[in-house]
This record gives structure tokens, sequence and C-alpha cells, in this order.
């Protein structure tokens, strides 16, 4: 098939209100075919000169990537800004994925296939019936304009809707919804998620509105910057005799502690928000099992890791609290999930999820500018102190600026039978 001369030059940016969507920018006697290409992968226009990529499974640097490539193999000449090729090239992943056996590339499957059906909702191709909460999530009833067995129940929100089941008539699925969920069930379509109303906003051209954007004062959420890591595990052998430096390789740094019960190990190579830089654990001997571990990535603020640092060092006497007590002084929001339980701060830029029967991943903090793209996590494994957890979730809430943190609440009365315990000191070498 012959294809128009590729005389348009195309410029990607990140969206400046609601990263990581993409603004494609074309210029050109043939930016007529250009936008005609971007418009089969995604892209959708604003404007006479720019089109938008604004994705429910928050993967528009990826699926930007792929068009540009297409648009070069064209002959068309493409520019990509420097923060969206450091997007690109940076391979993140979701902070709280509720399916956490997947790779990487199976959960890009599964937002590709969210994607798919938010698409067909919004352009009229998919209907839905019925909605109802099941406790955990949002189910829906709907039907395909076309298609075999085109009617069907969806299960999940934004980048994890899926189709769940398949019926051969609209009246067997509905009949199949009203048995499954009774009372639970409305009509008509459930409300919009905050994403589902961003994409449209900006798919439509249009921005939030004054009220909206003063109501909440933008902050700029604490993320560590180049060479602050490097910094603080410079001073941490300098100040603290008590940590010993070895250092196998270039690319590693190791610190034991005199105990010889810790062990600190910070990869000087970690430069992404989803790179692990610092590896913590703690052992019951010198030559024991591992008691506990951590990972903090890359871009963790320093407040938590020196955080982290000082207590291994010298573990208080006396009990911070529950860290579920701390978050709920500092008025925190939790949010109750299937085996999770999420607390966030009220600007949303940190979150601290509680997985009580999970092993790996007992605790996570996490946070930036968009908590379902962490630009830095710590990840706690079970067995680890509760005093050490509850000290973090107190330097986390310490780390929002002044106006927007909140007068504290008071604190719960304590569970009847559960007095405070008083960790013993961790005996020292000699």
């Amino acid at each position: 098939m012959p294809y128009a001369p590729a005389d348009a030059h195309i410029r990607f940016a990140l969206h400046p209100d609601h990263q990581p969507a993409v603004i494609a920018t074309t210029t050109g006697p043939t930016a007529d075919a250009a936008r005609s290409h971007l418009h089969d992968a995604g892209f959708r226009s604003t404007g006479p000169a720019t089109m938008v990529l604004a994705r429910i499974d928050r993967e528009e640097p990826h699926y930007t990537a792929q068009a540009a490539e297409q648009l070069r193999r064209y002959g068309f000449t493409t520019e990509i800004d420097p923060a969206l090729q450091q997007e690109i090239d940076t391979e993140w992943t979701w902070a709280n994925y509720s399916m956490p056996w997947c790779s990487r590339a199976e959960i890009r499957e599964v937002g590709a296939a969210a994607q798919r059906i938010h698409d067909d909702i919004a352009e009229g191709r998919l209907t839905i019936h019925l909605h109802a909460d099941d406790g955990h999530t949002t189910m829906a009833v709907a039907s395909y304009a076309t298609g075999v067995r085109r009617h069907v129940h969806l299960h999940g929100e934004n980048h994890l809707r899926q189709v769940s089941t398949s019926y051969d008539t609209e009246a067997e699925a509905v009949a199949e919804f009203h048995r499954l969920y009774s009372v639970a069930v409305r009509p008509g379509p459930a409300p919009l998620t905050d994403l589902e109303q961003a994409i449209r906003r900006l798919l439509a051209g249009t921005t939030p509105s004054t009220s909206e954007e003063t109501s909440a004062p933008a902050t700029e959420p604490p993320v560590a910057e180049p060479g602050e890591h490097e910094a603080l595990l410079a001073a941490l052998f300098d100040e603290e005799r008590q940590w010993e430096r070895y250092r196998p390789i270039d690319e590693t740094t190791i610190a034991s502690h005199e105990s010889l019960t810790l062990r600190v190990e910070f990869d000087h190579e970690a430069r992404h928000r989803s790179d692990v830089a610092w590896t913590v654990a703690e052992y019951d001997g010198p030559v024991g099992e591992r008691l506990w571990h951590a990972t903090l990535s890359a871009g963790t603020p320093v407040p938590l890791i020196l955080a982290i640092l000082q207590y291994l060092d010298a573990p208080p006497l006396t009990t911070a609290g529950r860290p579920e007590e701390v978050l709920h002084a500092a008025a925190w929001q939790p949010a109750r999930h299937l085996g999770r339980t999420t607390w966030t701060t009220p600007d949303r830029t940190i979150a601290f999820e509680s997985s009580p029967h999970a092993v790996a991943d007992r605790w996570m903090l996490y946070g930036g500018e968009d908590l379902d793209r962490a630009a830095w996590t710590i990840r706690l494994s079970s067995g680890v102190p509760h005093n050490l957890v509850a000290q973090l979730a107190g330097t986390a809430a310490n780390l929002l600026p002044s106006p927007t943190r909140p007068t504290p609440r008071p604190l719960p009365a304590p569970a009847p039978g559960l007095p405070p315990t008083v960790p013993a000191p961790r005996p020292r070498s000699r």
C-alpha cells in the first residue's frame, strides 16, 4: 500500500498536567498522514497540531516508543523530549499490583485488555447495563454491539478490568448478575474513577476548574536527589564507627555492623525508581538465620533510610505504638482491600500498605506524584520489628510540608489485653 510522502516532524513530550500521558505535536506538509498513524496507535486529537495519548493502564511511554519507531520506519522525523525518554527507559512496576505472580509482560497484557474495554465503553461499542460493588471492586454486566457471545460480566476497575464470563443472551447475563450480586446491583454504569475522569478531560482538551486546582495546594512529593544516597553511605562510615565497609565488587558496598547480626548492601548502579538501591537484613546471630529483610529503591527519601539505620544501631527501649496508631494520629486515610489495608497521606503523595498474610512484602511504603507509578518504594518482610515500622510511619508523616499536614487526631484506645511491649536491647560485641 503506498503512503503519502513522509514530510512531517512529530515531537513527543510528557503532558504537563497528567503524567505519564503524552502530547504529540505535528508539523509539516504531510502532518495529516502522521496524525492518521498516531490515531491508529491510540492518540486522539486535541487541537489542529496536537494529539494526546492517555491510557487507563498508564503505559503511555511504552506505546509512544512503539509509535515513534513506526513513524520513523515510514520516513517521518520524530523527536522525543528527554523527560519522556527517561520514562521510556525506566522499567517501572505497579506499587501494589493485585496479581504479583504476573511477569512484567503479563502485566502489560492485562493492562492492554483493560484499555480495549475502556475504549469500547468510551466509544459506544460496549454498553453497561448494571453494576455492583462486591466489597472489593466493581462488577458490571454489559453487551457489545457486535460479536459472538457478546454479553459479558466485567470484573475490576481501570487497568485491572477484565471480562470474567461471556453469555449467549443479554437476559442470561443479566439474570446471572442479579443472582450473584443480589441487593448490591445498581442500574447503569458505575461512577467514573478518578483516572477515567482525568482521561476524559485530557481527551476533551479541558483542565480541572480553578476551584479544583486551588482546593488542595500542590506540593512537591519527597524524592531523593541524585547523590544523596551516596552521601548518606559515606556519612554512615565516617560518623558511625560501629559499621565496617566492604566493597567486593565496584558496584556494591556492604556495611556490616559490629554486632555481626546486621548487614546493609548498597548498589551504586541503581538509577531508576524501581531499581533496588539498599538491601537491609537482620540475623539471629553471626551465622544464624535471617530474621527479616527490607529493600529500598533508588528514589527513597534520605530521612526514611536514616530512620532504618538509626533504629538498627540503637533500637528504642520504649514502644512507639502500633504502626496503624501512628498513621491514624497523623490523619492518614485508610482503605481496606482484599487481604491488605492501604493508608495514604491527605495529599495522596505517600502510602503505607499492610498485608498481614504476606511474607515477602508484609509492609510497603511508597510515594510520588502518582502512587500507581511510585517514585520510590520500601518493602519490608514479615518478622520486621513493629517498632521499626512505627518509626518509619512517623518519619514518613513528617515528610509532609507543614501547610498540608493536618492537626493530629487522638489515638484510639488500645485493645484490651494487648499492653505495649518493650524490646530488649541488642547485645553488642566487645
